[in-house]
């Protein structure tokens, strides 16, 4: 009975998802258990409960006594929800968990800088007051560090802490660093791909995509990159997010480059802010250049590779600098690559892309100095750092090629204190909106920390 009454607590779920029965369900006594209609109906309108759907569904061929069954569409990849499911809640428990104490429970020995220390107290104060704080910080601020008091706090209060990413690969770059910071504290990994399986942990980080079996569950979750894909513009995920807060709880919210909504938000004073615009290590950051490169989508279905393309990079390498390559799409990638590999035969190479089942090996290769460049599509726009490197982004004017994305790509230059410079070119068949922009914002965040002292060059 315990342990489901932990695998409900906070959680919205059918019977099926924590292995049980719509009938053994129905025989439990538990105290203030609520049982939902998985859709539920009022006149003509339907509401999917677990994913907030209002129009996706779907006629399902179904033997239950119900003259119409349907199925929701919108939340299909997390198991069909139709019409004659249940769905089971149990309120988190208002009082501390097991886990409260007066000892702190980071371990954490670095050192905040000054606005990083600034953050991380206006996010305590957010999580002490409950509500949403955004975190605007340029990439290389040192995110991750600024949240360690705020998570350690609620831990000591025995309350539940959650953070939840866009991405795989970022949950599972976190998940170690969050456990180093907080030994003693168990820490679960919640993801498609995870072996891992909801627990009731004091930590659960994930998938914003797991947000959606919880509701009023955490007193703190920290949303890192709501700039990414899928998280933005996914209104189910954005839905799943704000009901997985206790109502008394704190939601922080993590990004390099605010939604154009966000932005009206601080300027109307609706949203409380943090802002950092500084990297750690007190060093501008890396402002993109344009550069005209014209038809290169012509050109290499011609067979041939860009002049403009091929001196830029011919440059960089004589140079002795380490590239790293962006294009849009994966077809046109591995054609260029093909031609590359004899316009530059003396230099080691290798292209990633999300179809490379080799991702992980050739990024980790990048890393350790066994390529000359690296061709790779927005898939290593973040999460990845390399030192020492430059970055050629070919085609900037494509449309895969966001505001956000481009602000991200140029975060992967100069992010380490020993090679805290280094160049980034957009190459380009027509300037863009969001490249002109991503250019402005990096700009402006230069000049908020030479204002604020916050760098030295």
């Amino acid at each position: 009975m315990e342990e489901i009454i932990n695998l409900l607590s906070g959680r919205l779920v059918t019977a099926k998802e924590i292995d049980q029965t719509d009938e053994f369900m129905a025989s439990l006594k538990i105290p203030g258990l609520q049982i939902f209609p998985a859709i539920e109906k009022s006149g003509s309108r339907l509401t999917c409960l677990r994913c907030g759907n209002r129009t996706n569904f779907h006629q399902n061929i179904c033997q239950c006594d119900l003259i119409e069954c349907l199925y929701c569409l919108q939340c299909l990849n997390f198991g069909k929800l139709r019409t004659c499911d249940k769905l089971y809640h149990l309120e988190e428990t208002a009082t501390a968990h097991y886990w409260k104490r007066n000892q702190s429970y980071l371990a954490w020995s670095g050192t905040l800088s000054e606005q990083q220390a600034q953050a991380s107290e206006e996010i305590c104060q957010s999580y002490q007051t409950g509500g949403q704080r955004l975190v605007w910080a340029v990439t290389g601020a040192g995110k991750t560090e600024m949240v360690f008091e705020a998570v350690n706090q609620a831990l000591m209060a025995g309350g539940k802490v959650a953070l939840a990413t866009p991405r795989i690969d970022v949950a599972n770059e976190l998940a170690p660093r969050f456990k180093a910071a907080f030994p003693e504290v168990t820490i679960q990994l919640l993801h498609g791909q995870s072996e891992e399986s909801y627990s009731g942990a004091a930590f659960t980080i994930g998938s914003t995509h797991q947000l959606i079996r919880f509701k009023a569950a955490f007193d703190l979750l920290i949303i890192d990159e709501i700039d990414a894909f899928p998280y933005d513009g996914d209104p189910m995920l954005y839905f799943a997010s704000v009901r997985a807060v206790k109502e008394s709880g704190a939601q922080v919210l993590l990004t390099a480059t605010p939604s154009p909504s966000h932005e009206k938000q601080i300027k109307e004073g609706k949203m409380p802010v943090s802002i950092l615009p500084a990297r750690y290590h007190r060093h501008r950051l890396p402002v993109p250049v344009h550069r005209w490169v014209g038809d290169w989508q012509s050109l290499i279905q011609a067979g041939k590779v860009p002049i403009v393309f091929k001196r830029l990079l011919s440059q960089l390498l004589k140079r002795r600098r380490r590239v790293l390559i962006f294009m849009p799409h994966i077809d046109r990638m591995l054609t260029f690559v093909k031609l590359c590999q004899q316009a530059f035969a003396d230099y080691r190479f290798e292209s990633v892309s999300s179809k490379d089942p080799d991702r992980i090996s050739k990024v980790q290769n990048m890393r350790d100095g066994h390529y000359d460049f690296l061709f790779s599509t927005t898939i290593l726009e973040r999460g990845v750092t390399f030192a020492n490197i430059d970055v050629i982004v070919l085609g900037s004017e494509d449309q895969t090629f966001t505001t956000a994305a481009l602000v991200q790509i140029s975060g992967r230059v100069g992010r380490k204190p020993k090679w805290p410079s280094g160049d980034v070119y957009f190459l380009h068949y027509g300037k863009t909106k969001a490249s002109n922009a991503a250019i402005r914002q990096i700009k402006t965040m230069n000049e908020q920390a030479r204002k604020r002292g916050l760098i030295d060059d």
